[in-house]
């Protein structure tokens, strides 16, 4: 049974570290993007070092007060508040945001975990380099977060999840111990690979503080292009022709469909569409190339080769930065776009790449025996991750549907997981979805993560709730 973090215990917290670490949580660490649930009050604390991280975890560990690690704020499964049960700690990383070391001979970036991932892109960018992850919230969201949730964005199909972007990490684990893995090593077999453990557990085992990172070379030329395919399985068949034409050189390829430009038309009639007519279907593509090769010329190429196979019907390849970045603002504004239209449902889902086309006509027609909504479906078809998201239909709002939300996600999680799929593809399980994890994860699997949760946090202070139920 945990404790809550009164002002008994602020006091005593306080004591023991510099003078304006501790105080009380305002709203914005209390409340997530959404605002589909908050934490009604938490102590705040904001560290400045790993030392001071560890002083914090034993104090909370000895009295059994709850730890909620917190980056940017910007998840959106509820993994950063806590809803009910005794007032925890909000342990802010914000203030550990610097780099320790960039290594570009190396291509590896020492980062603490408070670090903002646009800074860390920046850096790399000055030394020469590229750090790939890229995410909608990369303004505000912070490296500790994208670990602890295995952030994935619109670059996974070339460069990987957050996972498999990292090479060490410091962690400070429920006992006050500091785990020291900033190793910036590419072979290291010297046991159990504790790293990947922590890479994804939601703050539950452990408070990542730093992490080393790795860099890439920066492509020599990045063309952009949108494509309107004839349907998902069309996109596909491009992907992997793109894939054969560009020697691999694909790092992202979003899907859009229709309803998606629609909302655009409808709540942002201001943003200037490339196309005159909303195709059902569409892909961008973004590919990047070594010296000597045009990714326009490529990209022409490929269309052509589309087109004659009937797997493309129309193709905007953009000649210059703006036209690239108007492109990708397409993209990046339609989950604005939803929010303005409110979801009644969203799913964050995974599919085998081959039984993306099957799902999507299955899940669709289910819903539409279910009454009359407005699907858009997009997201990052490369990688298998589709954002399944339902509205209303126009003139009415999210709130006279309320009462489907959970038959509606039924849907959704049962068409994925049999079609070989996951009810979460990106965003984590939080608290949001402990229940669908209950109901759909493999029951070997749900015992080996409580045994080591139990090994690890024997006292149950690390993100309390989230990912596996209290």
């Amino acid at each position: 049974m945990l404790n809550p973090a009164d002002g008994t215990f602020a006091r005593d917290l306080a004591a023991q570290l510099p003078p304006g670490t501790v105080g009380q949580a305002g709203p914005a660490y209390l409340q997530e993007p959404r605002r589909r649930g908050g934490t009604a009050s938490a102590v705040l604390a904001r560290p400045r070092d790993t030392q001071e991280v560890a002083r914090i975890v034993r104090a909370c560990s000895a009295a059994r007060v709850g730890i909620v690690p917190w980056g940017g704020g910007s998840g959106l499964v509820l993994g950063q508040v806590v809803p009910d049960g005794p007032a925890p700690l909000i342990l802010s990383l914000e203030r550990m945001n610097g780099l320790r070391g960039i290594w570009p001979d190396e291509n590896v970036i020492v980062a603490e975990a408070g670090a903002i991932l646009a800074d860390v892109q920046a850096a790399a960018e000055a030394a020469g380099r590229l750090f790939p992850l890229a995410i909608a919230a990369q303004g505000s969201a912070r490296i500790g977060g994208n670990l602890a949730t295995n952030a994935g964005g619109v670059a996974v199909l070339r460069y990987g999840n957050a996972r498999d972007l990292c090479l060490g990490i410091e962690a400070v684990l429920p006992d006050g111990t500091v785990l020291n893995g900033l190793q910036r090593l590419r072979k290291d077999n010297t046991g159990y690979d504790l790293r990947h453990l922590l890479i994804g557990s939601e703050g539950t085992l452990a408070v990542i503080t730093a992490a080393a990172l790795k860099l890439f070379a920066r492509p020599a030329g990045v063309g952009t292009a949108l494509f309107s395919v004839a349907g998902p399985e069309a996109a596909l068949a491009l992907l992997a022709l793109a894939q054969d034409l560009s020697g691999g050189g694909v790092s992202s390829f979003e899907l859009i469909h229709r309803q998606g430009l629609l909302f655009l038309d409808e709540v942002m009639p201001e943003f200037r569409q490339p196309w005159t007519e909303r195709p059902e279907w569409s892909v961008l593509a973004e590919i990047g190339l070594p010296p000597g090769l045009e990714p326009e010329a490529v990209l022409g190429a490929i269309f052509a080769r589309a087109e004659a196979g009937g797997l493309a019907r129309d193709g905007l390849i953009a000649q210059s930065l703006a036209q690239r970045q108007g492109l990708w603002a397409l993209r990046e504004n339609l989950p604005e776009a939803n929010r303005r239209i409110g979801a009644i449902a969203s799913h964050d889902i995974a599919l085998p790449l081959s039984r993306i086309g099957a799902f999507i006509r299955e899940a669709t027609a289910r819903v539409a025996r279910l009454g009359q909504f407005r699907i858009n479906c997009f997201g990052h078809v490369g990688d298998g991750n589709l954002h399944f998201n339902i509205f209303p239909p126009k003139g009415i709002k999210r709130e006279e549907l309320s009462s489907n939300i959970n038959e509606l996600q039924s849907i959704v999680h049962e068409t994925a997981d049999a079609f070989g799929g996951t009810i979460s593809a990106e965003h984590g399980i939080g608290r949001l979805k402990v229940a669908e994890l209950e109901k759909f994860g493999d029951p070997a699997k749900l015992a080996a993560m409580r045994a080591i949760k139990a090994a690890l946090d024997p006292r149950g202070i690390m993100n309390p709730g989230a990912v596996l139920r209290r």
